[in-house]
């Protein structure tokens, strides 16, 4: 394969990678590591640091819509982002320390988790009232459905802002925008709802990415070869997923979700505990 076939097929895995990520507010990092490490060879730390570019691309090409359409609860994410983002600086600052194979089994750990949360979260309902705190910082808000404004609350939050640090902790350590992990802590702990809680969650990971990003560049870990293509091709992918994101159903997005990340986790397990992963 040549640099030329070697690049477009990046693009274009990428492309894939960040449509998913869009629909699904994973951030299109939780897709790329894995394909890039397992089908591609690349050394799993250089995956990382242009995953973490490519969430960033996520994050810009898509939040923009999400706002705009009046998804993305805004006042949320600014509050849980003081969590991720320090977390994301420990993840990074832990790269160097935890051997590649145990970063490979965490990685299908999370998946797992996240994939058997996101089938099991169809069981609870949303609130139309905040608890507490959640009003004080009035965080509850409406988003667009068939036409009308539905309005919801939000509870929980000092659960919600702990699920966050481990989600900062997981996107620095593994150079995803740990988007899998916010949707859950958003939909199952502060009970937004789930259109709500993806939007949210791409509008959160360019930011958490980009507080571990600078410790991977620091490191020589974000090669441009490598980051470039992928960077434009989640770019592309997420700008096309937010578009079908306003009609899609919630049903569907919670299968895509569920189905990709368990066949990653799976494959990511496998070479890790085989020493797989380089």
């Amino acid at each position: 394969m040549t640099v030329l076939d070697l690049t477009l097929a990046i693009f274009a895995v990428s492309a894939v990678a960040g449509f998913v990520g869009s629909l699904t507010g994973l951030g299109g990092g939780v897709v790329l590591v894995p394909v890039l490490t397992l089908a591609f060879g690349i050394d799993v730390h250089y995956a990382m640091g242009a995953s973490l570019v490519s969430v960033i691309a996520t994050s810009s090409g898509s939040a923009a819509a999400y706002v705009r359409e009046g998804f993305s609860n805004i006042r949320v994410a600014m509050f849980l982002e003081i969590a991720t983002s320090l977390g994301a600086i420990v993840g990074a600052t832990l790269v160097a320390i935890v051997p590649t194979a145990a970063i490979a089994v965490i990685f299908g750990l999370v998946l797992l988790y996240s994939a058997y949360e996101t089938v099991q979260s169809h069981k609870h309902t949303t609130v139309t009232e905040s608890d507490g705190l959640c009003k004080r910082l009035n965080l509850g808000s409406d988003y667009p459905e068939d036409g009308q404004l539905v309005k919801y609350g939000v509870v929980n939050a000092p659960a919600g802002f702990a699920v966050m640090g481990i989600a900062g902790v997981l996107s620095g350590l593994l150079g995803i925008g740990s988007g899998a992990v916010k949707v859950i802590a958003m939909d199952r702990i502060m009970k937004l709802p789930f259109k709500v809680s993806t939007t949210t969650s791409n509008f959160m990971i360019g930011v958490t990415a980009a507080a571990s990003a600078g410790v991977y560049l620091s490191r020589g870990y974000i090669d441009p070869g490598l980051a470039m293509p992928v960077m434009l091709g989640v770019l592309g992918g997420s700008l096309v997923g937010s578009r079908l994101l306003v009609a899609a159903k919630v049903n569907i997005l919670r299968t895509i979700f569920a189905i990709v990340i368990s066949a990653l986790a799976v494959e990511m397990l496998i070479q890790g505990l085989r020493g797989g992963i380089k």
